[in-house]
This record gives C-alpha cells, structure tokens and sequence, in this order.
C-alpha cells in the first residue's frame, strides 16, 4: 500500500502530520503501526542503552575519543544478511516501473551524508568523554529545535505557535546547563571535570546536534524528492552506505589521531578487565545500529521531525538512569532543564495531533462529499 506513493508537492509542503496521507487516504493498517512500534522500541532501547555504554567506556578507563567514534558506525555488517532477504523479497513484489535516480546520484548524497555522520560521531564522543551522561543527553534535545529550523528551509516545514513554542523552551534549556557549575565537581564515579573541558563538551554535543538535524533533514528530503519510493530495501541501503562511508573516515581518524597505538595499553589497563572491554564496544556498536534502522525507519515512513521526536521521548530516561548507574547529580537547574525539555516536547507533539486531527477531519470531508 506504501512502496509506490510519491508526494505531490502540495503535500511534501504542509505540517507535520497532514502531509502523512497515503495515496488512497485510507486509515492506517495493524501491520503499519506495528513498524512504527518496532521502530519506536529500535529508537528508545538503542539510544538509551548505546549511551549509557557509551559513559561507561570513558568512566573505567577508555580514553579514545576516535575509537568511541569507530564503534557507532562500524556494526553496520550485522544489517547485510538482513538486508540481502529483504532485497529478495521486494524484489519479487516490485512491479514499479518509474525511473529510478541515478546510482551515481544517490553514491554521491549517501557519501556526503556519512561524511557528516561520521564528523558527528567524533564530536558525540568528545561531548561523551567531558560531559555527564545526564548534561549530554539534555543537550541532545536539541536536535528537535535544530531538525525543525533546517526542515522549514529544506522540506517546507511550517511553524506554527506550538512549534515555536516547542523550540523556544528545548532553546532555554540547554542554555541553562551552561550556568551548572555541580557536573565540573567530583562524584564517587567520576572524577571533577575542568571549566575547560566542560566548555569543550557543551560546545561538541550542541555542534553535533545541528549536524544531527541537518541530516535527519536532508534524509526526508530524500526520500521525498529523490528516491520517492518508501521501501524497508532504500532504508536498509542508506544506513548502509552512510555506515561504510562513516566506517571510513573514523577509522582514518584512529589511525591518523595515532590513538590505535595506546588501544592495547587501554585494553589491559580497563578496570572491568580486557573481556568486558571488548564486550562494551561491541554492544555500543549493536545498539547504535538498532538506533539508527529505528530512526531511518520513522522518516521514511512518517518524518524526520517524527523520529527525533521519538527520539526525544527518551530524554527522561537516560539522565535518570544515569543517578542510579553513574551517581550523575541531579541539581535544579538540571530538573528545569529537563522539565522545560519535556514541556517542549510535549508541545511538538501536541501540535502533531492537532494535524493529525485535521488531516483526518478533511479526508472524512472528502470522502463524504
């Protein structure tokens, strides 16, 4: 029902949800919002879960920023056997016979794309490395205000009181963070951080942020007006590429950085010991690839404004898993961060509903008269 729908241009330029119709404007099926449930949990669990190994990596005794960077691209081989089935299978079901873009066109995208991912990933570790786990992920709410400002260039997107609201209040909460003296201090788990390298890592994961909201742009963009077929093979060929190409230029950066050479020396020194160093990479690399088919997924099938709003559902659950895994301090300026973060996001999504609302209101009308 989904494979061959391609937006017209008056739809690719309305808000938010109203631009979700299908071809048919029929309600959407079980099989439909179970993907989007799939995704969802793909989103939540893998974010979560990849940070908070991400911390800990750093906290027992891990010190490479590019190695950190490495692991967040590099399990994109455990997508291929997936992959190939897929292919099959649609392949199979494919009876659309529009011209597809040109390999060479998407090559290029999809490598300019991972070059940024992988820019990006090297900026997140150096935020992870300076910054609590609970200040970092505050900060990544950021990527809802960032993904709405550059889809109102690239994709038409319109703002409306409670978008702005939205961006206004996820603005003033990381501005906030900048005045938390609490995380430069000691705790039982983590050593003081310097004023220096709390700059550095403020300044890291809100670039980061913004690069993170221009790709998730760009994709929409993509799939809309490149590729226009919404297909789990164009997902799974995406992630892939821009994983290989992200692979890349992190892997030069171990290598050039000169890092490779202290990996043994870190291996051995790591306070958890040599196996559960390698066990922490690993699932750091497994759970950013189930982020990332979670988030790609969402676009294609709702908007990139969706899933970094997904995303941002689990803005409550790291910095509060952080107090009890990494004794994170919990002060009140960051209790008012994440209030007025969530409050934000609430406000995104409230005005996705009311779209919603409208978009269902109109196609009864339609269909009535």
């Amino acid at each position: 029902q989904y494979d061959h729908y391609e937006p017209s241009k008056e739809e690719i330029n309305v808000p938010l949800a109203s631009s979700l119709k299908t071809k048919q404007d029929t309600p959407k099926d079980f099989w439909w919002w179970l993907k989007i449930a799939l995704y969802t949990v793909g989103v939540l669990l893998g974010q979560s879960a990849a940070l908070l190994l991400g911390r800990l990596y750093f906290l027992k005794g891990g010190n490479s920023k590019w190695m950190s960077s490495v692991v967040q691209v590099l399990g994109f081989p455990v997508l291929i056997p997936f992959y190939i089935f897929i292919t099959m299978k649609e392949d199979d079901e494919d009876d659309d016979d529009r011209k597809p873009p040109s390999p060479y066109t998407l090559g290029a995208i999809y490598a300019s794309l991972g070059l940024i991912i992988g820019l990006n990933c090297f900026l997140y570790s150096v935020g992870l490395q300076n910054l609590p786990v609970s200040t970092y992920t505050l900060l990544c709410a950021s990527q809802l205000a960032f993904n709405s400002f550059f889809s109102y260039f690239i994709n038409g997107q319109k703002f409306t009181p409670f978008v702005v609201n939205s961006l206004v209040l996820l603005t003033i909460s990381s501005v906030l963070l900048v005045f938390n003296k609490d995380d430069t201090s000691s705790s039982s788990t983590a050593p003081a951080i310097s004023r220096v390298k709390y700059i550095i890592g403020f300044l890291c994961t809100l670039t980061s942020s913004a690069l993170y909201g221009v790709v998730l742009s760009v994709t929409q963009f993509v799939f809309t007006r490149v590729v226009k077929r919404q297909t789990f093979k164009q997902v799974m060929e995406m992630i892939i590429t821009e994983n290989v190409v992200a692979s890349v230029v992190t892997v030069v950066g171990l290598f050039a950085s000169g890092e490779w050479r202290s990996i043994d020396r870190e291996m051995d020194a790591y306070r958890l010991g040599t196996v559960p160093y390698l066990m922490v990479l690993i699932w750091i690399a497994v759970f950013w690839q189930m982020f990332s088919i979670g988030a790609v997924g969402l676009i294609f099938e709702v908007s990139s404004l969706f899933s970094n709003s997904i995303s941002a559902v689990g803005l409550p659950i790291v910095p509060i898993m952080a107090v009890f895994f990494f004794n994170d301090k919990m002060n009140g300026i960051k209790g008012v961060s994440m209030a007025l973060a969530v409050w934000g996001f609430v406000s995104y999504v409230y005005q996705y509903y009311v779209d919603g609302q409208k978009s269902d209101k109109k196609t009864l009308d339609e269909a009535s008269s």
